[in-house]
Formats: C-alpha cells, sequence, structure tokens
C-alpha cells in the first residue's frame, strides 16, 4: 500500500489530470482511460483511487473549487480595503490565464451535469454558498468601516458572483461583443458605481 505522501501526491495528479481533460473534452466525453493516459497512469492505478467515472468527476469539481480558493488566498488575507479586495477578486477570477480558464470550463461542465444530478446540484450549492460567504464577509467588513453602502450583503454577493459567471461564460463562449477587455470593464465599473458608499 502507498505511503500516505505518495497517495496523497497521486490522487492530486489524477485530479489535475481529470480537471485538464474535462475542460478540453468536456464532462461526457470523458472516460477513466483518458485521465489516465493525461496523468502518465494506468486505469488501474485511477480506479484504486476512484470506484468509477463519477466519484472521480465529483473530487475533480470538489479540487476545482478547492485550489480556485487557494489561488486567491493571498487577496483573501491582505491588508486591502473591502472594495480593494473585491475589486482583485473581480480581476483574480477574469478568464484571463490559462489555468482560469481551464477552471472556468471545469465550472461549466459542472453546472450543465448539476441539471440532472442531485449530487452535483449539491457540491454546486455548497461550494457556491461559500464563495457568496466570502464575497458578503468582505461586503459586511466594508460597511463596518464606512467604505460600503446599505445594500444587503447577501444580495450584493449574488450579484457580484452572477456578474461574472454570466460575463465570464460569454468570454469562454468566444462572444464578439462581450470580450475579455469589456468584462474587466463592466466589472470595475460595477464595483465602482455600486460597491462603494454613495
Amino acid at each position: 500500500m502507498p505511503r500516505p505522501k505518495v497517495e496523497a501526491e497521486r490522487r492530486d495528479q489524477i485530479l489535475r489530470a481529470a480537471c485538464k481533460v474535462i475542460a478540453e473534452r468536456g464532462f461526457r466525453a470523458v472516460r477513466v482511460a483518458d485521465v489516465a493516459r493525461e496523468a502518465g497512469l494506468s486505469s488501474g492505478i485511477v480506479h484504486y483511487y476512484f470506484a468509477n467515472k463519477r466519484d472521480l468527476v465529483r473530487a475533480t469539481f470538489e479540487q476545482n473549487f478547492e485550489r480556485s480558493l487557494r489561488r486567491r488566498t493571498a487577496i483573501l488575507d491582505s491588508d486591502r480595503d473591502a472594495v480593494g479586495k473585491l475589486r482583485a477578486l473581480v480581476d483574480a477570477f477574469l478568464p484571463q490565464d490559462a489555468e482560469t480558464v481551464q477552471s472556468w470550463h471545469v465550472w461549466a461542465e459542472l453546472w450543465v451535469e448539476a441539471m440532472h444530478d442531485p449530487d452535483l446540484q449539491e457540491l454546486n450549492d455548497r461550494a457556491y454558498g461559500e464563495w457568496r460567504r466570502i464575497i458578503a464577509g468582505i461586503v459586511r467588513d466594508g460597511q463596518a468601516a464606512g467604505q460600503i453602502g446599505d445594500a444587503d450583503p447577501v444580495e450584493l454577493a449574488n450579484v457580484v458572483v452572477a456578474a461574472l459567471d454570466g460575463l465570464a461564460l460569454q468570454v469562454l463562449a468566444g462572444s464578439r461583443t462581450m470580450t475579455l477587455t469589456r468584462m474587466r470593464r463592466t466589472c470595475r465599473s460595477f464595483i465602482d458605481r455600486v460597491v462603494p458608499v454613495p
């Protein structure tokens, strides 16, 4: 039996490969053999860690969310004020680098599959609940500092999340009118006009 550190590293290797394959081919086209090939492993090794494709995919979606949050830890832990944190988070979630684009593709696949899978619906609810909680917490901090007006923090968090998701999907779909530059400008304008104290 592999040592715990080796197991954790191997599991991470498999999940990173699955994330890449899901982003490139879409959920429905993914086979365990494809993930094994991408990871440079045998299908048997992948099955040692994940009983079936469903378990593998669910773990991939969970890891995608956790990695996304970890990439933003420096922003969340920074000494920036609340509005500065919101601006930085928006910029960090723009689909402008390979890792973030891949993450967005995986999220889009999760949303499509969650429409038909109660387990994935629960995962989506949990991940989005955490994301909204983080944004609402920043808003509350800004309100306590007199930097953000009296809007409902959860409602504001919902609008920020919805704007990011909706605009990012348009950018990823290759919209000629919603480019990455326009998305960035739109999100920054929203933060500047809606979030601070008028």
